[in-house]
């Protein structure tokens, strides 16, 4: 099965404005996103897909491909299908989504995900990391829970599975997974999440992936036990990658 990998990015972020454009170790943020995924021999190509020109000249001029999408995109799973929907890629049987802020993702994580699909256990695979019970009073935290196959059964920001007794903690503990965002979709996956309307669900915890489990499109999720860098959301994150980042590519 080939796969196609979209960095979907656009200029829109208030935290860490003209984010795509901020320069890491020299190079703009969404460029080294493209170097590290490419570099990787999970997928078979990897595009930038953006609504600004800015975005695309600077990435083009760094050799990355770039596809120009629509503006009217309101999330990146959007801005992806838009791609996957192109005839230039409709030879493509597996969507990879990797986020433009994400320059330490690792090929584990996103094999992890590919493989979910590529073996046909699942139509939309994800990835998770063992954590421990401090993330489950942290909103900012993608939580997740899956049965015992790995299918998702819900994602949350609040704390799940939530312990009532504390007796069980150590009952608890092997089943607080963090979600790292990550997705691979088949194609007809990848287009019947897209052209479904907003869940209840998805607006109350503000998380877009409860739309297709809330439809009845199941998720499956890999568990990833590797430690996983966050993503750059702030100028402090920025500050840090640029430290860090020397010591990770040459690690």
């Amino acid at each position: 099965m080939r796969a196609l990998a979209v960095i979907p990015a656009r200029l829109g972020a208030t935290r860490l404005p003209r984010k795509p454009l901020r320069l890491l170790a020299g190079l703009p943020l969404v460029v080294r996103v493209w170097q590290r995924v490419a570099e990787m021999t999970v997928v078979d190509r990897v595009v930038i897909a953006t609504d600004s020109h800015e975005v695309a000249d600077a990435a083009a001029n760094c050799g990355a491909e770039v596809v120009m999408t629509r503006a009217s995109h309101t999330s990146g799973t959007e801005r992806v299908a838009e791609v996957a929907a192109m005839i230039e890629f409709t030879g493509f049987d597996v969507i990879v989504n990797v986020q433009g802020d994400e320059p330490f993702v690792s090929t584990r994580a996103v094999a992890a995900a590919a493989s979910m699909v590529t073996d046909g256990r699942y139509p939309v695979g994800t990835v998770a990391i063992p954590a421990t019970p401090a993330i489950l009073t942290d909103p900012n935290v993608v939580k997740v829970v899956a049965a015992q196959d790995g299918r998702a059964m819900y994602f949350s920001r609040g704390p799940i599975p939530f312990l009532r007794d504390r007796e069980d903690a150590e009952l608890q503990r092997p089943f607080v997974w963090q979600h790292v965002g990550v997705y691979a979709y088949e194609r007809t996956a990848l287009m019947r999440w897209v052209d479904l309307p907003e869940a209840p669900l998805e607006r109350i915890e503000r998380l877009e992936q409860l739309r297709p489990l809330a439809a009845g499109i199941p998720i499956g999720v890999s568990l990833v036990d590797e430690p996983v860098r966050p993503g750059i959301d702030t100028e402090q994150d920025l500050e840090r990658a640029n430290r860090e980042w020397t010591a990770y590519t040459t690690g």
